[in-house]
Formats: structure tokens, sequence, C-alpha cells
């Protein structure tokens, strides 16, 4: 029996594939005080049959990186296609492929309070809301028995996610072989709270703050934020200014399509109070501090991403500021599927590749300050409040990182006029501290 006390939560990933594996239906996920979901068992109707623990990924996850069959840089040959899309666009061409050879897809889309769930899609219409990356974890539901269900009848399933909840699949599916699924995760930084987006978007966009304040639970503020919220698109990675440069950007929901175009919030990524917490790893799943599924370990045909440093994995590479896919291929399925695209491919080395990419070979650090951030969390604090007081510098901090911002501008001036290169780096280094 699969058991998830405090004390280990490092130890489940939230796939919920013990959930849709047991034959009594006696484990339930329920969130937790951080916004993450986790295994509770029912012990009056658990027969101990073990099954639970059989298809947990971390139970059983690979020791060793899977070594790929080939890495290429590539880009959806559609242009909107691919300004719709975070990186180049390779999802939504390998989803393409499988709709149109009859096969289904699962993805991740928001559900109607704003929060993101998998779910599966039989025509491009429904795929088009799992394009996009979405910075927060995703429900699985009953979408590992929903594609084993049309594994069964003989479909294509193309099945898209973290891959943790790609692991999370196989195991479900006791890695028996399918001829006809392809698995698809992607290079993870680590899956943000629930929770915390909750608490995000209600502080954001509800416009009665009294009525927020008093509500009390997860259910009373999903109704209040979903009846009063002007919501009508979220883009996490929006490329209007550059795919390096993107912005995190709200549109308004009207009735009216000349108003739909409405933004209610446009940030670059890095000044959103939001985004900034996820990238300094402050409120990720405990699991992700120390994933057992990168590097290939899930086991998927094909890991995408965006192919950051193409620049200096490939300086003969035309990138035109709209985003490149990196795509791992790990298996020969994945090689077929990814052959029949009308894409162009350029391959390179996995080391180059992954340069700028470290999270493909390994986890982030959990940050002292997460203690103490849920611990504010928990209390209620507006986000905003707690996080500019954690990411708070101090006066005499910010003015010498700019000094030496400021000198080493000026050194790289005057040495390129007078300096060989040796002296150039000694110097940057003298600066530096280092």
């Amino acid at each position: 029996m699969i058991s998830i006390g405090e004390d280990n939560k490092r130890a489940c990933c939230g796939c919920s594939a013990c959930r849709q594996s047991c034959p009594k239906a006696c484990i339930t996920m329920l969130e937790d005080d951080e916004g993450f979901l986790y295994p509770h068992v029912d012990l009056d109707t658990c027969i101990d049959c073990g099954l639970c623990e059989r298809v947990c990924p971390m139970l059983h996850s690979a020791d060793v990186e899977v070594e790929p069959l080939k890495v290429f840089a590539t880009r959806n040959m559609c242009e909107e296609e691919r300004l719709a899309s975070s990186s180049g666009g390779v999802f939504v061409a390998l989803a393409r492929r499988v709709i149109d050879t009859g096969g289904v897809v699962f993805g991740a889309v928001f559900d109607e309070h704003w929060e993101v769930r998998h779910t599966e899609a039989k025509t491009m219409e429904e795929v088009r809301p799992m394009m996009r990356s979405k910075y927060l974890q995703s429900r699985m539901e009953d979408c590992y028995r929903q594609a084993r269900e049309r594994l069964n009848e003989g479909y294509t399933v193309l099945f898209v996610g973290t891959s943790c909840q790609i692991a999370g699949l196989h195991c479900f599916l006791r890695n028996r072989h399918y001829d006809y699924l392809i698995t698809v995760d992607f290079v993870c930084h680590g899956v943000p709270s629930p929770g915390v987006w909750r608490r995000y978007l209600a502080e954001t966009f509800t416009p009665d703050k009294s009525r927020l304040l008093a509500a009390v639970g997860k259910n009373s503020v999903l109704l209040s934020l979903n009846r009063n919220a002007p919501i009508g698109s979220i883009s996490f990675r929006d490329k209007s200014t550059g795919w390096e440069k993107y912005r995190f950007v709200v549109h308004k929901k009207s009735g009216n399509k000349a108003r739909q175009n409405t933004v209610l919030l446009s940030t670059i990524f890095s000044d959103n109070i939001y985004m900034q917490g996820f990238l300094a790893n402050i409120y990720l799943r405990p699991s992700c501090y120390a994933c057992k599924a990168k590097g290939g370990r899930s086991h998927s045909d094909l890991t995408i991403a965006d192919f950051w440093g193409i620049r200096q994995a490939m300086p003969d590479y035309e990138d035109d500021d709209k985003g490149v896919s990196l795509v791992v291929v790990h298996t020969e399925q994945g090689k077929d599927l990814l052959s029949q695209l009308p894409q162009e491919m350029r391959e390179c080395n996995i080391a180059d590749a992954t340069k700028c990419n470290p999270s493909y070979h390994r986890s982030v650090n959990e940050p002292a300050c997460r203690t103490r951030f849920f611990e504010e969390f928990r209390k209620g604090r507006p986000l905003s409040a707690v996080l500019e007081e954690l990411f708070h510098v101090p006066l005499h901090t910010r003015i010498l990182r700019k000094a030496k911002r400021l000198a080493l501008r000026g050194t790289k001036m005057l040495a390129k006029s007078i300096l060989p290169k040796s002296a150039i780096h000694a110097l940057r280094r003298t600066i530096k501290g280092e």
C-alpha cells in the first residue's frame, strides 16, 4: 500500500498512476497545504494488493540516462503556428500528423478556472488549447486509463507530458510495448504549485478584494474568481517581443470579438512576480528537486524543448527570434514519426544542445527560502508582498552589483582597443572576484 506522509513528499510526483490503477478505487488525490495533489488511501476498502506500488514511477525509475539516438534543431514550417507556440512549434506538427492518420492526442489545457488538466483531443481544434507552455502542474485525472482504452481499440496515441507523467504512464501500462503509442516529454524546470497559481490569479484579477479576503478554502476562491474575473486568455510565453524576451500576457474576456484582444496584463517574464518565484524555484513540487525521470529515464520516444543557446551550439543556424525547437530522439518509433514531418531538421550532439538546457540532465536546487515562503503562504499573506520580501536586495548590494557591471562594461570597451585577450579575461576575473 502506497503511503505519502509529510516527511517523504519528495517520493511522490503526483502523476496519479496509483489512483488510476487501484482495483477498489480507494485512492483519492487530495491537495495539501502547499497546493499539490497527493494520494490518500481509504484503509477500510484497501485490499493491500500492492498494485499502486508496482505502478509508481518514483519506486521504479531507471538508474542511468538513456543515450539518445539523434538530436535535432527544428522549427514548424507554418510561421503562424510557430508564433502561436512557445518554441519552434514541433508539438503541433507532431499532433497534426497523428490526427491526420486517425489517431488521438493527450495533452494539457486550461480548465474553466484557468488551472491545468490533461485531456484527449481527436481534432486539431481540440489540440490547439494544448499548445504553449503552462507553468503549473496539470491534473492527470483519468487520461492514463483513457489512453489505454484507445490503444486497445487500435488508435495511434500521442501522449505529451512532463517526464514524470510519461514515466507514470509507462508504469501504469506495466511497461507493455504498444506499436501505436508515441510518448513525448519536455525539458522541465519543475512544476509550480497550482495552489500558488490560484492565489496569484485571485489576487491579481478579482475585482472585489474584500470578497477574496473573506473567502475561505479552495472552492470559494475559485467561484469568486470564475464569476468576476475578466480573463479571456493567458499566455506564459507570448512572443510579440520575440522568442527570447517573451512576455507574460493576459487578455480580456469579451463577447465582442473586437475587444477580445484587449490586454489586461503584459510584462516581460522576468518582471512578473509569479514567473520570478517560479524561475527562483521557490514553489516547485518537492519531488522536482530530485527528479528521477530526466535524461530519457522516462522512456519517452521524444523529448522536446526550446533550443536555448542555438547560436552557440549551431553558429550558422538562421535564428529569426520566432522560436526553435530542440528534439531529442530516444526510440525508433519517435524517429519514424519525426521523419514524417515536413520540417527542416538540423542534427547536432546532445552535449552542445544541453549546455543552455541543463534541466535535461539535472534537477534544480531547492532554495533556502522555500520553507519561509510556504509559512507565509499558509497565513494568507499576499503573494506579491511575500515574494518581494524574499527577493529584496539591500541597497549596498545593489550599488556594488551596478558598480561591477559598469566596471566590466568599461573594461570591455578599453580592453578591445589596447589589451590582448588573455589580459582581458584576467581583468574580468579580478573584477568579478574570482
